[in-house]
């Protein structure tokens, strides 16, 4: 071939980046151009490629071809057909370079590149070098063609980039400190964001104590606030705690410390199982700046995720006071007032996003679920119609439905229940449960067994058969409830709620007392401070006369929960154990707060008529 028909292919075949790179035949080749079209900063991660690089300006694209300039091409010697060689010819070194990336064979592209940038000292085949080998992760090849892409364009802030990271991983951490300090010194950007783009790039480095060494020695030189929140920046991502505490610490005292990275070193300590502290610090850091509005609110919603929610509550307040506007601290403040109890002031907080034009879906919602605990139905059912969209819309159609349920209106209820779209199984599941719920609470049993036997007909869902196994429970069918909750059972072996459902049925309706005692045995095992549990282990026992551990486990569960069902349980067995006037005892106390419990007064018909 001569020397000029060598020439033009490939000039031709460099300036078309689809023609090797793009690779439409090849999978590996295709795969290898698109990943080369990245910026060569977002593989300096190493092997975490999972995160993606935060970049202050974009970097060149990597599929750029290479495009020798005229120089190069008539510095290139002759090629004659005759002495052809591969292993010194640049033009063909190139050429298999190219082809090799095209097939995915990365070690030999790497290898071409790099050994035709040493030769042609090109700066446009070093940067080519240097990202293929930056890509192939390569980054002893990297360092190399980086160090003649500086030393054709000392400038380049980029090339001094990638070539201090390679440093790094070299082990020459003096090397990278001259490289990252010229990058920091260039006048033509502003120093804090020069420094913002290096702890960018040293998060990345897998050597996390010698990056934050190379960046404590870069801001040495007091250069203010704007080195030392890249310094925190940085200490956070490599979760150095104690070198961010100290930075941190600093940016309070002198009121430079930024909400974002407040955020992201509170999360790094409960990352690390440190929310107390988390929390200490946020105290210490309002009380040194009480008007500093971003961190009272991280304070405020670290103390709700810690399930400290008076105190929540209290800051949620006090931010509220001073950014009335601020709908996001408006919500908070109404569900914490809600949580407490404070349904006058929660009332007010929901209203007041109304005003706001804000979340008025989610205010709708509240205030209906506030008229509702209010035996106030139509206003109910008038805001919760009002509910349009957003994560409380579906649960606010079921509430209509049941609504309508509540004033007897049964096939309004069922017809509403039954329009509504569903988006996945789980709410398919909850309309079926809804309508089954109405049908039940109006005593047409046998419709609700229907719906929920067509429901289940090609499906399994244990919600679906546990409710089944209940209404089953309460038309007398307890073949149906056993074979429920013994697929339930089968199913999930650990499942406390079968288990114990299905023990006390047996000590409740059959004679099978053993069975019943070895199911709530292994239901106590897995939750041993149940209250139902606990209720249901009672009453067995009781059922197989040892009436002294029946009292000592419904004592217990009348400890835990005053209801009226443990204690037509225990003054049973009281009674039965001839102490009457504490069982009657028991059951006054029971009847002052639930007098028309249909299970307290069955219970006292039966022993004292």
């Amino acid at each position: 071939m001569s020397h000029l028909k060598i020439l033009v292919v490939l000039h031709k075949t460099l300036l078309s980046s689809d023609t090797l790179l793009a690779g439409a035949g090849h999978a590996v080749g295709a795969r290898v151009s698109t990943a080369l079209g990245l910026a060569v900063l977002m593989t300096l991660g190493g092997c975490a490629t999972t995160q993606p690089p935060i970049r202050e300006r974009p970097l060149s694209d990597a599929r750029a071809p290479v495009i020798l300039n005229q120089g190069d091409l008539l510095d290139l010697p002759a090629v004659h057909s005759t002495d052809f060689n591969v292993d010194s010819d640049p033009l063909f070194r190139l050429l298999v370079a190219e082809f090799a990336g095209q097939r995915g064979q990365l070690d030999l592209a790497v290898e071409h590149y790099v050994a035709t940038a040493k030769q042609l000292q090109s700066l446009a085949v070093a940067q080519r070098a240097t990202r293929i080998a930056v890509f192939a992760r390569n980054n002893e090849a990297a360092l190399e063609a980086a160090k003649i892409w500086v030393e054709k364009a000392p400038t380049d802030t980029e090339a001094r980039q990638i070539l201090a990271a390679m440093y790094i991983r070299a082990g020459d951490a003096d090397a990278a400190f001259t490289h990252l300090e010229y990058v920091l010194n260039v006048e033509s950007e502003p120093a804090n964001r020069q420094l913002r783009m290096i702890a960018n790039l040293l998060s990345r480095e897998q050597d996390k104590v010698t990056a934050l060494d190379i960046m404590e020695r870069l801001i040495s030189h007091d250069r203010g606030n704007s080195a030392l929140l890249a310094y925190a920046l940085l200490a956070i991502r490599s979760e150095q705690i104690d070198r961010a505490s100290l930075a941190i610490d600093r940016l309070v005292d002198s009121g430079a410390l930024e909400t974002n990275i407040a955020m992201a070193y509170v999360a790094l300590l409960q990352q690390h199982d440190e929310s107390p502290s988390a929390l200490e610090w946020l105290e210490r850091s309002i009380e040194k700046d009480v008007d500093d509005h971003g961190l009272r609110l991280i304070y405020a919603r670290l103390l709700a995720d810690s399930n400290r929610y008076e105190e929540a509550r209290v800051q949620f307040s006090i931010l509220s006071t001073k950014t009335p506007d601020d709908s996001d601290v408006v919500y908070a403040l109404g569900l914490l007032n809600l949580q407490a109890n404070r349904i006058d002031a929660a009332r007010a907080n929901f209203q007041q996003l109304l005003d706001l034009k804000a979340r008025s879906s989610d205010a709708y919602f509240y205030l209906a679920q506030i008229a509702e605990s209010r035996d106030k139905p139509d206003d109910a059912l008038e805001l919760y119609r009002a509910v349009t969209r957003g994560t409380n819309y579906f649960q606010a159609q079921i509430r209509v439905g049941m609504i309508l349920s509540s004033i007897d209106d049964v096939d309004n209820a069922r017809a509403h229940l039954q329009s509504i779209a569903t988006d996945n199984e789980e709410q398919r599941r909850h309309l079926v449960t809804a309508e089954g719920e109405i049908l039940t609470d109006h005593d047409r049993l046998d419709e609700a067994m229907a719906l929920y036997d067509r429901a289940l007909d090609d499906i399994y869902d244990m919600d679906l058969l546990y409710t089944r196994a209940m209404l089953a429970e309460k038309m007398g069918r307890i073949d149906v409830l056993e074979a429920d909750l013994r697929t339930i059972i089968e199913r999930e072996p650990d499942n406390v709620q079968a288990l114990n459902a299905l023990g006390y049925t047996l000590a409740d309706r059959t004679e099978r007392y053993e069975e019943a005692y070895a199911l709530i045995e292994r239901a106590l095992a897995l939750s041993p401070e149940d209250f139902y549990i606990l209720d249901s282990m009672g009453w067995v026992l009781y059922r197989l006369g040892r009436l002294s551990d029946a009292v000592e486990f419904l004592t217990r569960a009348r400890r835990l929960k005053d209801d009226p069902e443990v204690a037509a349980h225990l003054g049973e067995v009281l009674w039965v154990m001839g102490d009457k006037d504490a069982a009657k005892n028991i059951w006054d106390s029971a009847l002052k707060d639930k007098p028309n419990d249909q299970r307290l007064l069955d219970a006292i018909e039966r022993l004292a008529p």
